[in-house]
């Protein structure tokens, strides 16, 4: 699995740790071994110009997510190419303000790294085409994050 964790927000961030998060979600999520994910860490002002961008809502945002290829869990490749076999699929991208995150994380009672891991989770999700704007699908995608960032700490704890 390529994941490549760039982070140009001037903030401090375990970018080795959340790379290592999005392997565990990805493997949770069965996500053919070979596909390619992006998780970039940017300022405030980066992130108001993409949420201002691409969802016509002023000022940062915590997540933003860019898929790439439509996968879906249970079949988690890009398709098949001319000999049949699957092709990995690029998932696409995950962008993460930890200035905004740090401020949610005051707010919530926890770090500024659980809420990172909380919101990569999060936007891998949606990368994989979940969503929350109805009760059930709200339910279901906050259930799953849940459980991931469950079975991360215990990994982490465990190893």
């Amino acid at each position: 699995m390529s994941i490549e964790v760039v982070n140009e927000s001037g903030v401090a961030a375990a970018e080795n740790e959340l790379g290592d998060l999005a392997r565990h979600v990805l493997d949770a999520m069965r996500v053919h071994p070979l596909a390619e994910l992006s998780v970039l860490l940017v300022d405030e002002a980066a992130m108001t110009e993409l949420h201002e961008k691409w969802m016509d809502e002023p000022g940062p945002t915590d997540v933003l997510s860019f898929p790439m290829d439509e996968l879906r869990p249970g079949h988690m490749s890009g398709g098949a190419d001319e000999d049949g076999e699957s092709d990995p699929g690029l998932l696409g991208d995950v962008v993460l303000c930890p200035a905004v995150a740090e401020r949610q994380a005051r707010t919530a009672g926890h770090s500024a790294a659980d809420e990172l891991d909380l919101l990569l989770t999060h936007g891998i999700l949606h990368l994989l085409g979940y969503d929350h704007a109805e009760p059930e699908e709200h339910k279901e995608m906050f259930g799953l994050q849940a459980e991931l960032l469950t079975s991360w700490q215990e990994k982490r704890a465990h190893p």
